[in-house]
């Protein structure tokens, strides 16, 4: 199982995570609280230990602005979680040897087999809002997400430390992304950090 925590943006964050060393990292360059520049991203990328794998969280960004995050070593995989269609995802992949994430904003079952045909690498299943393309702090009806997908998945939207161990038994996913459930205040918190890491890891033994 899988851990990552997005929306890493302070320095105080990355020593939280190589304290704690989920699998991944979240780098948002999208218009959000968390979001981050080219030059910060960069910045925080030095000094994330080097086994945390960083992904690129990019909603409609053009692909020249996507590949240069990935040729200058920022990120390691690219999350796309706007409205990008199958043909922007062949291209992007044609441009960067990278994994390729797409979110699916889901409504119902519908929305993620249709994501299921795309040509990504993985899908990241959160929970739709009208409002905006993620960052809910909200979950979804789990039971909707079907059996037998071709991709393997991350679970999003509203996961913390008092519900994590629900979602891994009901959704079977590989793994699984957080953001707002390990902050206080609206920035990390190295404490819930920590123990979500430990719950997930104690499902694993």
């Amino acid at each position: 199982m899988k851990i990552k925590i997005c929306g890493i943006r302070r320095e105080e964050d990355v020593r939280f995570l190589n304290k704690s060393m989920p699998d991944y990292a979240g780098f948002v360059y999208a218009p959000s609280r968390r979001n981050v520049t080219p030059e910060q991203a960069l910045f925080l990328r030095r000094r994330l230990d080097r086994r945390i794998q960083v992904f690129g969280v990019f909603v409609n960004a053009p692909a020249e602005f996507i590949c240069e995050r990935v040729k200058e070593g920022s990120i390691d995989a690219v999350q796309l979680h706007g409205d990008e269609s199958e043909q922007d995802i062949l291209e992007l992949k044609r441009q960067v040897m990278v994994p390729v994430i797409k979110a699916v904003r889901v409504r119902e079952a519908a929305d993620i087999w249709l994501a299921d045909q795309l040509p990504c690498d993985f899908l990241l299943l959160d929970t739709f809002s009208s409002a905006g393309y993620g960052g809910t702090g909200k979950t979804f009806a789990w039971q909707m997400i079907p059996e037998g997908l071709e991709h393997p998945f991350f679970l999003a939207g509203g996961l913390d430390e008092h519900n994590i161990r629900q979602a891994l038994e009901q959704a079977g996913c590989y793994g699984v992304d957080v953001s707002g459930g390990v902050e206080t205040g609206g920035v990390k918190d190295g404490q819930k950090i920590r123990r979500l890491v430990e719950i997930v890891r104690s499902l694993q033994r």
